[in-house]
């Protein structure tokens, strides 16, 4: 069976990888999929409707998430070397956050702040404040070689792509 990632390797990789996919469901049961900027905290992660240009009409994700709340999220590096790869999948329920006020809320805005610099240029959020907040249920990961490193010592094995400098999300739409 080929090795997981250790549970530190896990944890720093949510920590500080800049990029995701999320997957939610459309009203055809379809999976909607989106790369997204991400805070995990720990327990849960936070995903935010941005200030970058988007149509006027709520996103896609938003929607799928309030009609149905399942969500999944991969965390992975691709690279020409294979023995390199890695993945994180997790699965969990979503819920849309328009609570500002709340103490988790600010946290998990300064964290996406302190993550993405690009957010000193843009907007962290556009219209009311909106994060997606998923509390993972399932978690599974893989990797090509020893689940401490997830693979070779290469820069597209361990190090986020950019030096770990996040990149804004894509709109869905």
């Amino acid at each position: 069976m080929p090795p997981a990632l250790s549970p530190e390797t896990v944890e720093d990789r949510l920590r500080h990888w800049p990029v995701a996919r999320l997957a939610t469901l459309r009203d055809s049961g379809a999976a909607h999929l989106v790369p997204v900027v991400f805070h995990w905290e720990g327990s849960r992660l936070w995903i935010p409707v941005d200030g970058k240009p988007k149509r006027d009409r709520e996103l896609e994700r938003v929607r799928n998430i309030e009609r149905d709340p399942r969500a999944t999220l991969l965390v992975d590096a691709y690279g020409d070397d294979w023995a390199a790869l890695w993945w994180i999948h997790l699965e969990g329920r979503a819920t849309i956050r328009r609570d500002e006020a709340s103490e988790d809320f600010g946290d998990a805005a300064e964290g996406l702040r302190r993550k993405y610099p690009q957010y000193q240029d843009v907007p962290l959020f556009r219209g009311v404040p909106t994060l997606i907040e998923i509390t993972p249920e399932r978690q599974t990961s893989w990797c090509a070689r020893d689940g401490s490193s997830g693979g070779s010592e290469g820069a597209n094995a361990t190090d986020p792509p950019n030096g770990g400098q996040g990149r804004a999300e894509t709109e869905d739409e």
